[in-house]
């Protein structure tokens, strides 16, 4: 298990971004902040000043020990299909191999690593009033929510993001029925025509969250019941150490 380790890095970086970011030993880059008189000219992103014409410094800090929060969604449509007690499984293999690092680890309820931390088990949009967390969050969710993806996802800093799907949301075999939305309780009839509408608008919003995510830091998709190291593995929420 300690072979391998999570990957917050990100692994499709914004056109034009630098993902190098150490001058020298023990630093790590933190974030932009506007040029001021006496910046060492090597700190200036040039790239940063092509794109908006204004003058920007990379600014570092010393490296600590990995920091994650972890988020795990507790919303009404997470109790369908077993994908709740899917999810607390990647909980816990991501947590455990985040403590063999030595990993500070918050929010991880009883997989809590050397920090205290609560548990964090209501809607994602949660993330959106809470603190902005330190170091990489990792989210596991469904994704299922109606809220600003892109917003949330980009006030996290680093995104470890593993999205839980069940094969019947996947690819669903109705052909006519009436169906409750768990989160708001509204009922629909469902025929062919608004299952084709369905795939095609869950298929853009998967695009957007990989997209997003991978920008941020990471993103798997798993469908539930499906092993789940290989898959992470696979689609690079985890690397060899």
């Amino acid at each position: 298990m300690t072979r391998y380790r999570i990957r917050t890095r990100p692994t499709q970086p914004f056109a034009g971004e630098r993902t190098q970011a150490r001058p020298g030993r023990g630093l790590e880059f933190y974030e932009l902040r506007g040029y001021v008189p006496g910046d060492e000219p090597r700190f200036v992103d040039w790239k940063a000043y092509a794109r908006t014409g204004r003058l920007y410094t990379r600014t570092f800090q010393t490296e600590s020990p990995a920091r994650f929060t972890f988020f795990l969604d507790g919303s009404a449509s997470m109790g369908l299909h077993g994908k709740a007690l899917y999810a607390e499984r990647i909980l816990h293999l991501l947590a455990r191999m985040a403590k063999a690092e030595g990993a500070i680890i918050w929010g991880a309820g009883r997989y809590q690593g050397r920090a205290e931390g609560v548990a964090v088990r209501s809607g994602p949009a949660a993330l959106l009033r809470a603190p902005r967390p330190q170091g990489a969050t990792v989210l596991i969710t469904d994704g299922l929510d109606e809220l600003d993806w892109g917003r949330l996802l980009k006030r996290l800093r680093r995104v470890v993001l593993v999205q839980v799907l069940a094969a019947e949301e996947l690819s669903p075999s109705l052909t006519e029925a009436q169906l409750r939305d768990v989160e708001t309780g509204d009922r629909i009839e469902v025929g062919q025509l608004e299952v084709a509408g369905y795939l095609e608008a869950l298929e853009r919003h998967l695009y957007h969250l990989k997209t997003v995510a991978r920008r941020l830091g990471s993103y798997a998709l798993l469908r539930v019941g499906e092993p789940i190291l290989p898959a992470l593995l696979r689609q690079g929420v985890l690397e060899e150490r």
